[in-house]
């Protein structure tokens, strides 16, 4: 069974000032989703699934949607403050989405072969998709607990234009996840890459350091799993309106309990995106350069 790509799209883009999963970067309007789905269709993906807001629904599917409609099957499920458990209501005053795992969850009735997540603006690469599709693909029929991320170098992930966030990683001898830790701010600071510690300090890592761009390979269970955890997430937050179900979460927790294993899955790929909109003309310049050296058609769809 070909494996199915779950891209995230249901944000705003609020440090980019839009929406910026639909600017046109290529050289004939495409979208960095629009290079995603190509790369994953030829990296043996069968039906790509997108999750949005509800009142995204009609500009995606007039703009997005239709170019894939003759390419690959696609879906779509909705993100919402108000998909929670039974009997949990959106506390007063919650505006912020509930995080990448919560949108996770909203693909668990459509989603029931193994499936990548991505998200709709980074610019992930041809080998990545090469990787995460062929290690899904060769998933024995009705596996469980294994599970894979492509871990990208973190010295080729950063903007130019300010600091990002990255899940730093770890991995044992067998190339298996140890730890996913969630960093929000990560840039260069006199030339060495940092994150800022939970006491504000500067950390220098070394440029190779793994990192999670949240490209992630699971199988159906890992909705089960997510599902359950999300109940303690919420009782546990019940008092802060800002907390997130991030997919690290989920992840490190299946990890510390011995339920699951993560390969980290190496890629000759460089991320880019547009974190800003002073990023915006470097990823028009990247994108043109591989076009011209032939690694995309002028025209995708």
């Amino acid at each position: 069974m070909k494996p199915t790509l779950f891209v995230l799209a249901a944000g705003m883009g609020s440090r980019y000032g839009g929406l910026k999963q639909l600017d046109g970067l290529g050289p004939n309007g495409e979208t960095i989703m629009d290079y995603s789905i190509f790369d994953a269709i030829r990296g043996g993906f069968g039906k790509i699934v997108f999750v949005i807001r509800k009142d995204f629904e009609e500009d995606f599917r007039n703009k997005v949607l239709c170019k894939y409609e003759n390419h690959i099957p696609v879906e779509v499920v909705f993100q919402a403050l108000d998909k929670l458990p039974a009997g949990y209501t959106c506390p007063e005053g919650r505006v912020k989405p509930w995080g990448t795992n919560h949108a996770v969850l909203m693909g668990k009735d459509v989603i029931k072969e193994p499936f990548a997540v991505i998200n709709a603006d980074d610019f992930y690469g041809r080998d990545s998709f090469a990787v995460i599709g062929k290690y899904l693909s060769e998933l024995p029929e009705g596996s469980k607990n294994n599970y894979c991320m492509v871990g990208f170098r973190v010295g080729n992930t950063l903007s130019e234009s300010g600091s990002v966030a990255r899940g730093i990683c770890s991995a044992n001898e067998e190339g298996n996840l140890t730890t996913v830790v969630e960093r929000t701010e990560i840039m260069r600071v006199d030339g060495v890459v940092s994150y800022k510690d939970e006491n504000g300090e500067w950390v220098g890592i070394e440029d190779n350091t793994p990192v999670s761009m949240n490209m992630w390979g699971f199988t159906p269970d890992y909705f089960k799993y997510s599902e359950d955890y999300f109940v303690e997430f919420l009782d546990a937050n019940k008092e802060n309106l800002k907390a997130e179900y991030f997919i690290p979460l989920m992840v490190n927790k299946l990890i510390n309990e011995n339920t699951a294993n993560v390969k980290v899955l190496d890629t000759t790929s460089k991320w880019f995106g547009v974190t800003y909109a002073a990023d915006r003309q470097s990823v028009v310049d990247k994108i043109q350069a591989l076009v011209d050296a032939g690694e995309y058609p002028s025209k995708l769809f």
